[in-house]
Parts: structure tokens; sequence; C-alpha cells
């Protein structure tokens, strides 16, 4: 099993920026694609990005392509989402998932484990 916790979220204004950070335990998350998905109230939950196993690969949302950035810190068995540039229409609850292979998805039933959310609102 893989248990996975966020923390990072919290209110920052347009255009501020915050670091999303998702810590894996139970086992080894280096071959794992990790992803980063959110649902704003009312609304589906939607992919935001994803890394590859191993970190060799990137995938975005085109909502966010060029504001945020997914990483790994394999050492960690850490992801984390830079998120620049925010909108109000960014606010949601940020939740990251493992999935047991290295090939990333935009897919949200691909992953086999999922935290418990960190809350991000950006106000106006």
């Amino acid at each position: 099993q893989v248990q996975l916790v966020e923390s990072g979220g919290g209110l920052v204004q347009a255009g501020g920026s915050l670091r999303l950070s998702c810590v894996a335990s139970g086992r080894t998350t280096n071959n794992y694609a990790m992803g980063w998905f959110r649902q704003a109230p009312g609304k589906e939950r939607e992919f935001v990005a994803v890394i590859s196993g191993f970190g060799s690969g990137t995938l975005y949302a085109d909502s966010v392509k060029g504001r945020f950035t997914i990483s790994r810190d394999n050492a960690k068995n850490t992801i984390y989402l830079q998120m620049n540039s925010l909108k109000p229409e960014d606010t949601a609850v940020y939740s990251c998932a493992a999935k047991n292979a290295p090939f990333p998805s935009s897919q949200y039933h691909d992953y086999d484990y999922w935290g418990q959310g960190t809350r991000v609102t950006v106000s106006s």
C-alpha cells in the first residue's frame, strides 16, 4: 500500500504562487507515475499534471500549461506542484495520485492511490 499526504495549500491572491508537496510512504514510488488532480466546488475532478516514473516526462492540462510545474524528488519520495500566476479559477482541492506503472496518464481511473487533498483558494 502507498499512503499519500499533500501539503502547501492555502489562500493566495490572484497572480501569486504556491508550491504543493505530496509525500509518499509505504513503499518507494520512484517508478510510479505521479499526478495532480483538482476538484472545484460543484465541478468534476479534473487532471492538472503528471510526471512519469523516474521523472523522464511530464504532461499538463492546457489550463495550467506555462504556469504550473510538476517535479519529483525520488530521494524524498515526494512530488511537487509549483503554481505560479494563480487565477481565481484555480481554486479547488488538489489531490495527488500514484499510478503503479511509470507511464503517465491524465485519466483518474488509471491511478491506484490517492491522497486526501489540500485546499487552494485564489482570491481576485
